[in-house]
């Protein structure tokens, strides 16, 4: 079962982009509707786990899938955080203890 799979069981009203767009699905989550980014981690060379992303993108959150639970970062806030900071490579722990807007769901 694919990341999408697994974590569009959270959502409500669902929906899928027309076309081929930066965000993967959208739905209602507690409290509100958003586009959500739902790729899944990569390995770099060095066997590092990493996301990439674009500052470009139309979705509203990104979503992290760990063994025990999701994190869901709010993008508008992450770019900010990004030009701010002139930063390139993130560290994911750092980022949920400085991000306001973050939401953890066990799974």
């Amino acid at each position: 079962m694919s990341i999408l799979e697994r974590f569009k069981k959270h959502l409500n009203l669902i929906e899928y982009p027309d076309k081929s767009a930066s965000w993967d699905v959208a739905g209602v989550l507690k409290n509100g509707y958003y586009k959500f980014d739902v790729k899944g981690l990569k390995k770099t060379s060095d066997s590092t786990a990493c996301k990439e992303g674009s500052l470009s993108t139309k979705a509203d959150k990104m979503v992290f899938e760990f063994h025990t639970k999701w994190v869901i970062l709010d993008i508008e806030e992450l770019h900010q955080y990004i030009k701010k900071h002139k930063l390139k490579d993130i560290n994911l722990e750092d980022l949920i203890s400085r991000l306001e807007w973050n939401m953890i769901i066990d799974k």
